[in-house]
């Protein structure tokens, strides 16, 4: 079952019009959350950041924060499951073309759950590849990555370059050659027991698990460092992982042609403990 602006339907009838700006230029946004047990992971933040990203789009949400939450449960409930993900999306909606915002008076919400497939184990225990490709991150005067934006040719040109080098992820560079974000993650790497990150500044979205990974660290005595790297940062790094609300937290064996022991990568697997652990806090304070 999809809900589709009001009500759930079948998947068979949850269609769109051809004519949905969404479909013709990529106008919209969206969230992706991650239910654990039947409970949705931070779903207020992410429910929080759709509204930030439709703002920066000057996009009015049909429903408030709300009665959004109720929906993705009504969705998730309605498909029967206790882990899985959840994906939000908000269109301009249907209207003639043309890109004058104005043409659409109606937005467009549908809400997709499905079983949440669990990632391969050896990808947490060896670690994958990523490579740094050649794609620039988009420029936030152009068009900011703080906006979940449904416009992702960005991100699939540089995935198209990671596949073709054998890689997981790719990793792109910002204008000004600063490592910035994978196409899915935010990238995390430690050098002598201090973690390294992306500040937002390079122009990178600002992540809910990038966010708590520094939360995590902060609160163990983790040293955190935002700022602006060179790709030569994370070739002389100790460990490297990448993260997003539904990977968690996955290590890193290699970048380009530099390796990496995951066997060694300690604070990987202590930081990953640590969410896993916030996770279950949330689990049961949801659920009283």
């Amino acid at each position: 079952m999809i809900y589709l602006n009001n009500m759930l339907v079948s998947e068979s009838k949850a269609v769109v019009s051809v004519f949905d700006h969404g479909f013709l230029y990529g106008d919209g946004v969206y969230e992706t959350l991650r239910a654990y047990d039947g409970v949705l992971f931070k779903l207020n933040e992410h429910i929080e950041r759709l509204f930030q990203s439709a703002s920066l789009i000057k996009l009015k949400l049909p429903k408030t924060r709300e009665e959004i939450g109720k929906a993705v449960y009504e969705t998730l409930q309605a498909n029967r499951l206790k882990e899985a993900y959840a994906r939000v999306t908000v269109s301009r909606g249907a209207g003639p073309i043309g890109l004058d915002p104005r043409l659409c008076p109606k937005p467009t919400l549908a809400i997709i759950t499905n079983t949440f497939k669990e990632y391969p184990p050896s990808y947490y225990k060896k670690g994958v590849k990523v490579a740094i490709v050649n794609t620039r991150r988009n420029f936030k005067g152009a068009l900011d990555p703080q906006i979940k934006s449904l416009n992702f040719l960005n991100n699939v040109l540089a995935k198209t370059e990671a596949i073709d080098r054998s890689a997981y992820e790719a990793v792109m560079l910002n204008y000004r050659g600063y490592v910035a974000e994978g196409t899915i993650s935010n990238i995390f790497f430690v050098k002598d027991k201090v973690i390294f990150t992306p500040s937002i500044e390079v122009g990178i979205l600002d992540g809910i698990t990038r966010r708590i990974i520094i939360d995590i660290a902060k609160e163990t005595g983790i040293k955190v460092k935002e700022g602006k790297f060179r790709p030569d940062n994370m070739y002389e790094a100790d460990e490297i992982f990448i993260s997003n609300t539904t990977m968690e937290v996955m290590p890193v064996k290699e970048v380009d042609d530099v390796k990496f022991n995951v066997s060694a990568g300690d604070m990987t697997k202590a930081i990953h403990k640590a969410y896993r652990s916030k996770v279950r806090e949330y689990i049961r304070e949801i659920n009283g």
